[in-house]
């Protein structure tokens, strides 16, 4: 009995304002082969049943070319897995605020697709003596939760859920959303489960015995930077998968392995440069260094280059038309220009006192001001302070 496990597809992502031939923006391109390639590998292991964890799509209403994309792809799986249950739940990306917009995903119900898109639904299978559970966000948001337990003698009893559980997430969540439903480790602890499948989590990440995030198909945050050091931290510690992918899980063998798939351009965080004290001739030829060495090319990749300790006036000084032209070459190069730690200085009543960075009265400011009540004030700051570092630091990287 083998299961196929995905989630975070983000359909619709668009980033970095460049086109492919077909007017398409190059990252939501990018973004629909992955969930293509991820369907090629499904259909060739041919397994029991396919579980889309939520987040289908990046938006509520996404657009008819991601829609209609969508829609073939799920056709792709019902024709080629006549058999297998496909069970679908909606993500906090796929649930509306009010409950007068409705859920494009019921639309694949067409396709006999399982959806739970509000509620949370039980769903037997006799002939796999399979019992799936599926909770979409909503029923997690909501003040009533369902109960996560297993029901019915079936032999296999498989959970699905979408949302953050606590104490998996980096204590750094500078590469996680907000807006997740948060679960407490023991709700998932009920005795019974043969296979939990979460999603939310970017990072394909093993959360205990039997249960996992599959992790996202592309990296479709906003710091792709983070996902790639969290992917290491994952590698090292044993808990991961390599690279981005889906997870095949044997329910028999309790066997999950990763089925990973070929994206369309890699992702680059290059070693950083610490500038302190380096003329801008110097840190010119270190910048030509690390992108020389990029494998394969900097020609259409996505790269970041952190430098530490510029002031602004040699920043000014870089070769600026020289870097212009490195970002023309890739699809997104990011020079990420770092001014030296601001000093202590005395403050109004004369205490010492650090100098508030500009994201930091921000995030004051938006912690401060009234919102209404269906906004999460959280995602609102974080939403805010990011916006407001991405400008000031490309700023700098402009001179």
């Amino acid at each position: 009995m083998r299961i196929a496990h995905l989630a975070d597809l983000h359909l619709g992502f668009r980033q970095y304002h460049r086109q492919n031939p077909n007017g398409i923006n190059q990252r939501e391109a990018d973004v629909s082969n992955a969930f293509r390639s991820a369907v090629d590998g499904i259909l060739l292991e041919q397994p029991d049943a396919v579980i889309v964890a939520g987040d289908l799509f990046h938006a509520v209403r996404p657009t008819n070319a991601a829609i209609v994309f969508a829609f073939k792809q799920f056709q792709r799986l019902r024709e080629g897995l006549p058999n297998a249950p496909i069970i679908l739940i909606a993500g906090n990306h796929d649930t509306p605020r009010s409950s007068e917009t409705g859920s494009i995903l019921k639309l694949f119900e067409e396709l006999g697709v399982d959806v739970a898109s509000d509620r949370e639904r039980r769903l037997v299978y006799p002939q796999l003596q399979l019992s799936v559970l599926a909770v979409p966000h909503e029923a997690l948001m909501s003040g009533d939760r369902p109960e996560l337990r297993p029901a019915g003698d079936e032999m296999f009893q498989v959970l699905v859920l979408h949302g953050e559980v606590e104490g998996i997430f980096p204590a750094d969540r500078s590469s996680v959303e907000y807006g997740g439903a948060h679960l407490a480790p023991d709700e998932l602890a009920a005795e019974g489960w043969t296979y939990v499948a979460l999603g939310h989590y970017h990072v394909a990440t093993r959360v205990r015995d039997r249960v996992w995030y599959s992790g996202s198909l592309d990296y479709v945050s906003t710091n792709p930077w983070g996902e790639l050091a969290e992917e290491k931290a994952q590698r090292r510690s044993g808990a991961g998968a390599q690279g981005k992918g889906w997870l095949l899980a044997d329910l028999r063998t309790n066997k999950v392995e990763t089925r990973p798939i070929t994206l369309a351009r890699k992702i680059f965080d290059l070693p950083p440069i610490e500038a302190d004290g380096l003329p801008a001739a110097e840190i010119d030829r270190l910048i030509g260094e690390r992108v020389a060495a990029i494998t394969g090319g900097l020609a259409d990749q996505i790269v970041r280059l952190v430098i530490r300790n510029v002031p602004r006036h040699v920043g000014r000084e870089l070769d600026h038309a020289r870097l212009r032209e490195w970002k023309a070459e890739a699809l997104h190069f990011q020079l990420d220009l770092r001014r030296p730690e601001a000093a202590d200085r005395e403050t109004g009543t004369g205490a010492p006192g650090r100098r508030a960075t500009l994201p930091e009265i921000v995030g004051d400011f938006l912690g401060r001001r009234p919102l209404p009540s269906e906004v999460d004030r959280e995602e609102f700051i974080g939403a805010g302070r990011a916006l407001i570092d991405r400008a000031q630091r490309e700023y700098e990287a402009e001179g």
